[in-house]
């Protein structure tokens, strides 16, 4: 490593930047990151002035890091925006209700109002019931869905009119090989864009897009920020795994292969007919069909 920092040539490293391999200092580290991520902002007109802005909270790392880096650009900025923490109880024992308990001390730390919803009182159903009427290999699925409704409703209690998450540059670079491994050409086409939902009433944004997740974990360790680091007890099962392993392997020969493969996402814009979109007859949400997707699901859980 080098003798003094590359970006401001007066302290002494103590962070060899995952991304781009530059020895540099901790503060220059701190500013690089958030001035990538308030770029990423400006450059897409990611959000507008008053908008009420519901920030995924899980007390992960991404989420908090999420929290903290809007939180200090919305001030430094004057972004304006009324943020709102949106934490989604799935209702894992051992798990969320340990993870919830940093979301509530964040929401202490700065200062913003939490809201949390719960898959019971949505659904009739924790996840661990789901796990013990379904088994290990297909609980992600019903997961997944019911959390991307549960975010939605828990937005719309709010009054949010966009949801931004904690997805990272290699959360989306899984997503597009994920995509184009399972044939799905409408997701492929759709998952590189930084906003997504816009055909619906709860757009989604992901201001974290092009930070690694190795930055993330830096930033959260170096700024002692307060996160949850335990994975879901259900994931090991889980098809993303598999790839984000896949991932792993190629950042450790090429650390660009992250970025690389975003890129070639955005570059390849894949024709398809998205399915219409209708009102689910049941609960009211956005559906292809007559029921949604969460409703399909619970029914087979009612029945099997």
């Amino acid at each position: 490593m080098n003798k003094i920092c590359e970006i401001c040539r007066e302290q002494k490293p103590s962070i060899r930047r995952p991304k781009t391999g530059e020895a540099i200092c901790k503060p220059c580290f701190f500013e690089s990151i958030e001035t990538e991520v308030h770029q990423t902002i400006v450059s897409t007109n990611l959000f507008k002035r008053g908008e009420i802005l519901a920030l995924g909270a899980s007390g992960g790392k991404d989420s908090t890091v999420l929290i903290h880096i809007l939180n200090l650009l919305n001030k430094k900025y004057d972004y304006g925006l009324n943020l709102h923490l949106l934490a989604v109880d799935e209702g894992i024992t051992g798990y969320r209700d340990d993870s919830l308990e940093t979301v509530k001390r964040n929401e202490e730390t700065y200062g913003i109002p939490l809201t949390i919803v719960s898959y019971t009182d949505l659904y009739g159903w924790s996840m661990d019931q789901v796990v013990r009427k379904v088994g290990l290999n297909n609980n992600c699925t019903y997961c997944g869905v019911f959390r991307r409704q549960a975010l939605d409703k828990g937005a719309r209690i709010v009054g949010a009119t966009k949801i931004a998450t904690g997805h990272n540059a290699d959360d989306l670079a899984e997503t597009i090989l994920m995509n184009l491994l399972r044939g799905d050409h409408f997701r492929l086409g759709k998952c590189t864009e930084i906003v997504t939902g816009e055909e619906g009433d709860m757009p989604r944004c992901k201001p974290l897009k092009y930070i690694y997740e190795k930055e993330i974990v830096l930033y959260a360790h170096y700024k002692k920020l307060d996160y949850f680091s335990t994975e879901c007890v259900y994931s090991p099962n889980a098809y993303r795994g598999y790839v984000r392993e896949f991932i792993k392997d190629l950042e450790r020969i090429r650390p660009r292969a992250i970025l690389d493969v975003i890129h070639s996402g955005e570059v390849l814009k894949v024709e398809s007919t998205a399915p219409d979109k209708r009102t689910c007859e049941r609960c009211g949400n956005v559906a292809s069909n007559k029921l949604c997707k969460a409703c399909i699901l619970l029914d087979k859980l009612s029945t099997s």
